[in-house]
C-alpha cells in the first residue's frame, strides 16, 4: 500500500512539473521567453569600401527600433564579397549594380538574387594630369576596370564623353575589342576596379567606380573629369541588396530592405555623397 501511495504521488509531482515547464515555455511574460524575446538578431552584410554613411544610419535605426543587429563585413574587391554570399558566410550584400551581379550569376552558375534596390552611383572619369576631356591628347592612357559589367560600363562612359565609339552589336557589355573610332588612339590599361584609383599616377586619367573613387578622397560631383549621367536607361547601374534566391521573402531581410529604402536614409545619401549618389527604390519599382 506504501509503495503504491509513493508511486502515485511521484506520478502526479511529474505531471505538475511538466506541465508547469510547458506553461513557462508558452508564456511569454516567463523569465526564459523574456530572455528569447530581447535576443536581438544577427545579420551579417558584405559591403566594399570604408565609407558607408547610410547603412550605417540603417543599422542604428533597425537595432533600435527592429533589434535587428547587421555587422558590415567590409571587403576590399568586387568578386569576394559575391563568393562569401554564395557560400553562406554572409547573409547579404550591398555593394554591386544588377548587371554585375546578373554576369557572376552567369560566371558562377549561382543565384545571387536582388531583394532591393539602392543607389545609382555614377561612375566617373578621373585623372591628376588634367582637368577637362578636352586636355586628352593624342596617344594618352585610360586605366578601366577589368571586369565585363564595369569594363563595358566604362567603355560606354567614354563614348558618351565623345572619346570613343564602340560596335552597337557589343550591347551593355562591350570590351576594348569593340572600340571601331578612337581619333585620339587611346590606350586602355585594364585593372582590377580596386586599382584604378592607384594607377592615377601612371596613367593620364582612370575611370573609377564611385565607392572607390570616395575612399580614394574623391566628391565624385565635384571631383570627376567627366562623370556618367544618371538616364531612363540607367537601370542596369542600379545597386542592390542582394541574397540568395532561397531567401527572397525571408521577413528579417526585408524588413533591412523597408529600412534602407526611407526618407531618412535618401538624406543621408544626399548629404554623405554630396549629391554624388541618388536613390532609385522608387525609380526601380
Amino acid at each position: 500500500m506504501k509503495n503504491k501511495t509513493f508511486l502515485a504521488t511521484l506520478t502526479l509531482s511529474a505531471s505538475l512539473f511538466l506541465a508547469a515547464c510547458g506553461n513557462a515555455a508558452a508564456d511569454p511574460s516567463s523569465d526564459s521567453s523574456t530572455a528569447d524575446a530581447n535576443e536581438p538578431v544577427k545579420v551579417t552584410l558584405g559591403v566594399v569600401g570604408e565609407v558607408n554613411e547610410p547603412w550605417d544610419y540603417v543599422i542604428e535605426e533597425l537595432k533600435e527600433k527592429e533589434n535587428i543587429e547587421v555587422e558590415l563585413v567590409k571587403f576590399t574587391d568586387y568578386t569576394t564579397p559575391n563568393n562569401a554570399l554564395a557560400e553562406g558566410e554572409i547573409d547579404l550584400s550591398s555593394f554591386q549594380t544588377e548587371i554585375f551581379m546578373d554576369n557572376y550569376n552567369r560566371d558562377h552558375g549561382t543565384e545571387l538574387t536582388t531583394i532591393g534596390y539602392t543607389v545609382m552611383a555614377p561612375l566617373g572619369l578621373y585623372s591628376e594630369k588634367i582637368t577637362s576631356i578636352n586636355e586628352l591628347k593624342d596617344g594618352d592612357t585610360i586605366a578601366i576596370p577589368n571586369d565585363v559589367s564595369n569594363e563595358g560600363r566604362a567603355l560606354i562612359l567614354l563614348q558618351t564623353a565623345g572619346l570613343i565609339k564602340l560596335d552597337t552589336a557589343a550591347g551593355l557589355v562591350p570590351t576594348t575589342e569593340d572600340v571601331i573610332e578612337n581619333r585620339l588612339n587611346l590606350q586602355f590599361q585594364t585593372l582590377e576596379s580596386n586599382q584604378t584609383a592607384r594607377a592615377l599616377q601612371d596613367v593620364t586619367a582612370s575611370v573609377i567606380n564611385s565607392g572607390m573613387a570616395v575612399d580614394a578622397g574623391f566628391i565624385p560631383s565635384e571631383d570627376a573629369v567627366f562623370l556618367e549621367p544618371v538616364t531612363a536607361d540607367s537601370k542596369p547601374y542600379y545597386n542592390v541588396i542582394a541574397a540568395l534566391s532561397e531567401d527572397v521573402d525571408n521577413e528579417v531581410f526585408q524588413t533591412i530592405v523597408a529600412y534602407y529604402q526611407s526618407e531618412g536614409t535618401a538624406k543621408v545619401i544626399e548629404e554623405s555623397s554630396k549629391g554624388s549618389q541618388f536613390p532609385v527604390w522608387n525609380e526601380a519599382e
